[in-house]
């Protein structure tokens, strides 16, 4: 045997071995056809002092789909859910016509959840169809996964690399907002929303972290007044090291009126949050302020409003002077269990004004196999804004 020849046998050799590992990882990132069981039991007591009554809700959802991976790098996927009352109506589903309680936002519903086909390439990444749209931290759009309905979208979603650092640009097209209150609502906008709405994310990793712009041009339809242009940029980090682990965000963002709103403002959002893991514990000191005119504040529809400003839901819809939510907490683990505490102190943003403060705690554990239980609670006091609310959750989640 040449030399010439040798050289080439052992180059068609390396070939070989290199196309064997590339289908070894194609073969491991392959994404297979299977089902999804998800079935969630939530009690709920909301004791709102400016009721005399005190809101008892037992919801069960059971959700089912099933994704189907018809073809290299192409998938269909379609889930139901139902949500069940059970033990009675004591309390304002927001369908129920049960208006002497206060408001737990899980009415009956049977829904398409999802139905979507996806293609994932490695440059291109496509969602046609009703899906989540989750971006960044949810504060602008997310799912509300906390609700027992999921908040989903129909329209177009694009994710694609720009670069080979790690640029990356998402985009979509939303023609509908499927609320969380359920189909079934005899109110056509607790229901839905008719959207054109034009979501840019630009994201771009660093040194030190993540940075990310974004605009977003929201026309709604249904609630003119909801129409608006939304441009900012968030910077996140997380250092890994050895002991000590400091991160932080910061963020900031400007609002103002789109399309054929009927008002005009121009609000700001800004957000610093500075994190110290140490010991498993995570310890956050922050503050977020949505800006007011005294008219209208900086608003977030489409966002997964449970996770910030209070789990007790008091500022769901900002006030008109804004707000000012200035926060410290804790989260870690216990063995299995999960913990997190959290305090908050509220004022307006304009103005001055005292908005009250909460506390705020849970823990979850994983039972057995596929199923977690929650214990958790809010307590807000609103030092004469609102009314005083206290909410108390037990939830079991099974997943297969």
């Amino acid at each position: 045997m040449t030399a010439k020849s040798r050289h080439l046998r052992r180059e068609l050799t390396a070939l070989l071995l290199l196309a064997t590992c590339a289908s070894a990882q194609a073969a491991e990132n392959e994404i297979k056809s299977g089902a999804v069981v998800e079935l969630r039991y939530r009690h709920e007591t909301v004791d709102d002092d400016a009721f005399t009554r005190t809101a008892q809700a037992d919801t069960l959802r059971l959700r089912l789909g099933y994704l189907w991976a018809f073809a290299p790098s192409w998938q269909a996927y379609a889930d139901a859910e139902r949500v069940q009352t059970l033990f009675g109506d004591d309390f304002n589903s927001t369908a129920n016509g049960e208006t002497d309680y206060p408001t737990v936002a899980d009415p009956q519903a049977t829904e398409i959840n999802q139905a979507f086909v996806r293609y994932s390439g490695s440059a291109l990444g496509a969602t046609l169809g009703r899906h989540r749209v989750l971006l960044d931290n949810q504060r602008f759009f997310g799912n509300s996964g906390w609700r027992q309905n999921e908040q989903t979208f129909d329209g177009l979603s694009l994710n694609t690399p720009l670069h080979e650092s790690g640029t990356a640009l998402n985009y979509s097209w939303l023609g509908r907002v499927l609320r969380v209150n359920g189909h079934n609502n005899p109110n056509p906008l607790l229901r839905e929303w008719d959207l054109n709405g034009h979501l840019i994310n630009l994201s771009q990793p660093l040194a030190l972290g993540k940075l990310t712009a974004y605009a977003y041009l929201v026309e709604n339809h249904d609630r003119q007044d909801l129409s608006s242009r939304t441009a900012g940029a968030r910077w996140n980090a997380d250092m890994e090291r050895e002991g000590v682990q400091p991160g932080w965000t910061i963020e900031y963002a400007h609002q103002s009126d789109y399309a054929d709103n009927p008002f005009s403002f121009s609000e700001s959002y800004r957000l610093i949050e500075a994190r110290l893991r140490w010991s498993g514990v995570t310890f956050k000191l922050g503050q977020e302020v949505l800006g007011g005119n005294g008219q209208s504040g900086f608003s977030t529809p489409y966002a997964s409003l449970h996770a910030f400003n209070g789990w007790a839901d008091r500022f769901g819809n900002t006030p008109a002077n804004g707000l000012d939510d200035r926060f410290v907490g804790a989260e870690g683990k216990f063995g299995k269990a999960s913990w997190t505490v959290r305090w908050h102190d509220f004022q307006a943003d304009r103005g001055g004004g005292d908005y009250g403060h909460e506390l705020d705690a849970s823990v979850s554990y994983p039972l057995w196999k596929g199923v977690t239980g929650m214990l958790k609670v809010a307590d807000y006091r609103s030092d004469g804004f609102a009314s005083d609310t206290r909410k108390l959750w037990f939830s079991l989640d099974y997943r297969l």
